[in-house]
């Protein structure tokens, strides 16, 4: 079932995830591979980046109305060894330079 809602979600992306995947794809971003609509568990994710345990969340104002489950769906995701980074489309959008200096910054920790 997960994997059919994946196919969908990858049809269908929002700008947003569209512009930052164009940005992250075929290493653009420090020479990370990242994917994107991946399964993880019983969780479809945004982006990943797979050599370095990260997630990038991307959310929309129906956020707004599931932040109870975003947290507990992120607390899930750290508790399996990845680290989530939640950005709003809004700020994509409007300072896309920034978030991926933030993304890029997280990736280089380890």
């Amino acid at each position: 079932m997960l994997r059919k809602y994946q196919k969908k979600l990858k049809r269908n992306a929002t700008p947003a995830e569209q512009f930052i995947w164009s940005l992250l794809r075929n290493r653009k971003l420090g020479q990370f591979k990242f994917r994107r609509q991946q399964v993880i568990e019983r969780f479809i994710v945004d982006f990943v980046c797979y050599e370095k345990r990260l997630i990038i969340e991307l959310d929309g104002g129906q956020h707004f109305q599931a932040e109870e489950y975003d947290n507990y769906r992120t607390k899930y995701l750290e508790s399996q060894g990845f680290r989530v980074m939640r950005f709003w489309n809004v700020d994509i959008c409007g300072d896309a330079e920034k978030i991926l200096e933030k993304i890029l910054a997280k990736l280089l920790e380890i």
